[in-house]
């Protein structure tokens, strides 16, 4: 889901939103934060003019029917309550919560399990608003091929609180794979309401919530195929690893330099803004 500064810029909102109507100041100031939502989900917009969380999926060019949940298979053992993700600009630990988020979290860890997130980037930055990754090669910076989508559970009561970590989506609500962001602030706009579907949240950065905050200010603008908000300096996810409740959070690992960009030349053609 996807170059300008992160200042200024309008704030896309969610295809689907019914709203009751407003009126004066209060109701333009809410028009702009809306507009920058979509942002969020825009940038998940695949190379070949596709969105990317309309799917690639790994074994067969047949996404799943829309609102068919996933039913990834975890491998058996402690049970997985945490995951530890280490960036190029530090590390942060992200609490689980499999008991309001079942199938989004089964779905989270699928990819966690199958490596599918090391090398991959922090592709989309938005100050005050959120950071996005978890698609992009960090070194083609093409989208990486993802499984069906996943079941919208935005309906669980988690809300999209600072710190809370979500999933990734265009349009169709039930249409997240693998893309999630962080929220930097707290974004009640994008938790679901009677008329509309929200964006799942399904766990909360417990440890190094200061490494988002510095990837939130982060010097953003045209990188690639990219056109707006991606991380002049890439933001390369170095790995994402599953903690147990008997695992010891650790001290986070050292800030691993990121790869060169490749050329603006390489990689898909730019996503529609």
């Amino acid at each position: 889901m996807q170059s300008v500064t992160l200042f200024g810029a309008p704030r896309p909102c969610p295809s689907d939103p019914i709203q009751a109507p407003r009126t004066g100041s209060s109701w333009v100031a809410r028009g702009l934060r809306k507009t920058l939502i979509l942002g969020l989900f825009a940038s998940l917009s695949a190379a070949q003019g596709v969105w990317a969380a309309d799917g690639q999926p790994a074994s067969s060019g047949t996404p799943a029917p829309a609102g068919a949940p996933a039913t990834p298979t975890v491998p058996v053992g402690p049970p997985i309550t945490a995951v530890r993700v280490t960036t190029s600009m530090g590390a942060f630990v992200v609490e689980l919560n499999a008991e309001r988020a079942p199938l989004t979290v089964q779905n989270f860890l699928r990819y966690v399990n199958e490596g599918f997130y090391t090398n991959t980037l922090f592709h989309r930055v938005v100050g005050n608003f959120v950071v996005q990754g978890g698609g992009y090669d960090a070194t083609s910076l093409k989208l990486k091929p993802t499984h069906e989508y996943v079941f919208n559970e935005s309906g669980n009561g988690l809300q999209n609180k600072r710190g809370s970590v979500g999933m990734a989506r265009s349009g169709p609500p039930h249409s997240a794979n693998s893309q999630f962001y962080v929220n930097l602030a707290d974004n009640s706009e994008l938790d679901p309401l009677a008329t509309r579907w929200g964006y799942a949240v399904f766990g909360q950065v417990i440890e190094g919530m200061d490494v988002v905050e510095k990837m939130g200010v982060i010097a953003t603008g045209s990188l690639g195929p990219f056109k707006s908000e991606a991380p002049l300096k890439p933001i390369q996810i170095v790995k994402v690893e599953p903690l147990t409740s008997a695992t010891a959070v650790a001290a986070p690992p050292a800030a691993v330099s990121p790869p060169p960009p490749p050329s603006s030349g390489e990689g898909a053609t730019p996503p529609p803004q």
